[in-house]
């Protein structure tokens, strides 16, 4: 099984997490979306698998290709 991490695609805060460890994702389900210059974006899975660990929660902060989920993959 291969990890894989996750990666803000800017700085800003994590505004709500969508999906909790555990969870079996799709490629492009969503796991979070960030506030950033008041602008929603979300961060979605890059491939299927589950969602192994969440590096952030909600109200924190994150910089761009900052590491914020792991998902494995098989």
């Amino acid at each position: 099984m291969a990890k894989i991490e996750v990666t803000s695609e800017v700085t800003g805060n994590v505004w709500k997490v969508q999906a909790k460890v555990g969870d079996v994702l799709a490629a492009e389900d969503v796991i979070m979306i960030l506030e950033s210059m008041k602008m929603e974006i979300p961060i979605e899975s890059p491939v299927a698998g589950t969602l192994v660990e969440l590096l952030v929660a909600e109200e924190d902060s994150v910089d761009e290709d900052q590491i914020v989920a792991v998902i494995e993959s098989s």
